[in-house]
């Protein structure tokens, strides 16, 4: 008769979750914002995102195939929510050989290079979008216009930008900014969206909402204090941090991408601590920078802080006082 009292090594507790699972559910999160950004920009929409997604896909396999030799990953889904996520970095009138480009230094580059997922330190997706950006300055900040007639004196201008030319935020209209009537990145358009993929990452427990509302919030004092310091009319104090949790990337990379799982910190008070970096660098980046939006930087910088986090902001060994 077996002993029931020997037990196997650790870990214990298990789960339905896999790679694969929690992949696709980040997939289906993100589809709200693909459609806002389908209907205000175009079925273009819908061409540069599959090429990105392809082109990641592909670059994955062959680095897998005749360089790494190792198992393929391609089912894992990484690969597609790096190529989704670098698409919604990017402007709907981009050229496709930027798309390609980008993709190559995400996967190649930021991915592979580090052994694959879970081993990259810096989240691809956005090392390939700040590569374009650097790289392609030009075409990464040209944005197809939209009827918004707050932006009328800066056409394709995104908010971010034109309040950095001097628009008053509360000069944009709110719903403009949930909805996603707005020149910008195709992920960063709809608020709403967004919000509606939080939601169900949230109930599918793919994340906690740690630092997705640790980065906003910290975005909004910061914005508050910028404005009390200002010296601004009542309603600016609140208008102004609404408008930077609204505008840019704050939603799209605070939910999807600084929530990364092998570039984040692995215990609650280290994700308290990143998080605040993250919206605090961002506010300085778009307050004080040279560009008009600063979360894909910011993020990448404490991703960089993530293995000291993880090292020095440990929860107490069971018996030790």
């Amino acid at each position: 008769m077996a002993n029931k009292l020997i037990v196997s090594p650790s870990p214990h507790v298990q789960s339905m979750q896999s790679t694969a699972s929690i992949m696709r559910d980040v997939v289906i999160a993100l589809i709200p914002a693909l459609v806002v950004s389908t209907v205000v920009f175009g079925v273009n929409v819908l061409g540069l995102t599959a090429l990105s997604v392809a082109a990641c896909v592909l670059f994955e396999y062959l680095i897998q195939r005749f360089l790494v030799k190792g198992s393929c990953t391609i089912c894992n889904w990484s690969a597609v929510v790096t190529g989704v996520l670098l698409a919604f970095n990017l402007p709907a009138s981009i050229p496709w050989w930027i798309v390609v480009i980008g993709a190559f230094v995400a996967i190649a580059v930021a991915k592979m290079t580090f052994g694959g997922l879970g081993k990259n330190p810096f989240n691809p997706a956005l090392v390939g979008r700040v590569f374009l950006l650097i790289a392609y300055p030009v075409q990464m900040t040209t944005f197809p216009a939209v009827a918004n007639p707050a932006l009328d004196a800066l056409s394709g201008a995104t908010p971010l930008a034109a309040v950095k030319h001097g628009v008053e935020a509360g000069v944009l209209p709110v719903q403009d900014l949930l909805l996603g009537n707005m020149p910008g990145s195709l992920g960063e358009v709809s608020a709403v969206a967004l919000l509606v993929g939080f939601a169900y990452l949230l109930w599918r427990r793919v994340i906690t909402w740690h630092i997705p509302v640790t980065v906003l919030a910290t975005m909004a004092l910061f914005a508050f204090c910028v404005a009390l310091a200002r010296g601004g009319e009542a309603s600016l104090l609140w208008q102004f941090p609404l408008f930077h949790l609204l505008a840019g990337g704050a939603l799209l990379g605070s939910i999807f991408m600084a929530t990364d799982y092998a570039t984040s910190p692995m215990t609650v008070k280290g994700a308290v601590i990143y998080a605040v970096g993250i919206g605090a660098i961002t506010m300085c980046i778009r307050l004080w920078g040279a560009y008009p939006e600063g979360m894909s930087f910011a993020i990448l910088i404490m991703n960089s802080v993530t293995p000291l986090l993880n090292k020095y902001v440990k929860p107490k060994r069971f018996g030790v006082k």
